[in-house]
């Protein structure tokens, strides 16, 4: 009985030590890669850079096109998937019994999440640059960008929405509240800080997106003046300096700002989120 006990306890303490472990390469590989970028980045960054266009093709100049092109691709791509996303994780939670037609629409939303963004970089060229007539345009972009974190809000919406307990659905209900008055009032505000999650990952991967964006939204380094001009994000930008080998000054220097501005998003979504949890509670 001795022996067994200290296999046991063994056998545990050898979990633990792995699972430090991956913990510690996760947390050392992330903070090794972003203290290489800052380190090398920040020293570059200065009122100018953020402020002024681009010059010689990035070589000189600042990157003041690009995050504005960044920042309306990003509301363009969340404005059409939030709604549709939100809406659809509504009707697979809360109107749809659990069928072959629900397995379907889930396992097509699984497969839309994992296909390579190069692909939806083709597609919205081929539809939406060509084929509809939208030219390079953050249209296309934010439509491209839309379709790819979609999956994402659909699946951590549906998620939220099933969290929220049966309980609280029966009790409106039984004071009277129609179905979508239920879900509207009492499901949705209680499900919003996983809904809220579910559109910061996708903001994240909206900002740093490069191979759909160059193929639909284009490479200007003008500022756009409506949706319909063609733009720049800072991930192509990037792209671009690090590759044809035009700065990598700059190019270290708007990998710094891409990854403060991550952080500062994620940052005041977090304490909206938490607001919003707290003011629920109360």
């Amino acid at each position: 009985m001795e022996k067994v006990n200290s296999s046991v306890y063994i056998e545990e303490k050898v979990a633990k030590a792995f699972l430090w472990i991956s913990v510690i390469v996760t947390i050392g590989a992330l903070m090794a890669v972003i203290f290489h970028i800052l380190q090398n980045g920040l020293m570059h960054i200065n009122w100018a850079f953020l402020t002024e266009h681009p010059k010689q093709m990035g070589k000189e100049g600042g990157i003041f096109p690009t995050i504005v092109s960044t920042v309306y691709l990003i509301l363009i791509s969340l404005a059409i998937a939030t709604p549709i996303g939100i809406m659809a994780a509504i009707q697979l939670t809360e109107y749809t019994k659990t069928g072959p037609l629900v397995k379907v629409i889930r396992f097509a939303t699984e497969t839309l999440a994992g296909i390579p963004s190069i692909i939806f970089g083709l597609f919205g060229f081929a539809f939406l640059v060509l084929f509809m007539g939208f030219s390079w345009s953050l249209l296309s972009g934010g439509l491209t960008l839309a379709f790819m974190v979609l999956p994402t809000i659909v699946r951590t919406s549906e998620e939220a929405i099933k969290s929220v307990p049966l309980s609280f659905r029966e009790g409106s209900m039984a004071l009277g509240a129609t179905k979508w008055q239920t879900v509207w009032k009492i499901v949705l505000p209680s499900a919003l800080p996983g809904i809220l999650t579910g559109i910061i990952l996708s903001m994240g991967r909206a900002v740093g997106e490069t191979a759909a964006v160059i193929l639909t939204a284009g490479s200007s380094l003008n500022i756009p003046a409506s949706i319909m001009d063609p733009g720049r994000t800072m991930s192509v930008h990037l792209y671009i300096l690090a590759m044809e080998g035009i700065s990598m000054e700059k190019a270290y220097a708007t990998a710094a700002v891409l990854i403060i501005l991550i952080f500062v998003i994620n940052s005041l979504a977090n304490l909206i989120m938490r607001k919003m949890t707290s003011n629920m509670a109360a």
